[in-house]
């Protein structure tokens, strides 16, 4: 016989829609931090952090 798997139902708001969303590629980006220019790239720099999942990118302008 199979082992017993206890029940644990979700909150209503709980949800696997952030994983999903982000693994697919539909980050929710917000500005992280603001660095007002990078010499070396000669550039404005800001980096960008997704609020879900907590993955980072840079954007240079």
């Amino acid at each position: 016989m199979g082992d017993v798997v206890e029940f644990r139902p979700r909150k209503p708001g709980e949800r696997a829609k952030a994983k999903t969303l982000c693994r697919e590629g539909f980050h929710k980006w917000e500005i992280w931090q603001r660095k007002p220019f990078d010499v070396k790239l000669g550039k404005l720099v800001t980096i960008l952090k997704c609020q879900r999942c907590g993955e980072t990118k840079t954007e240079t302008r």
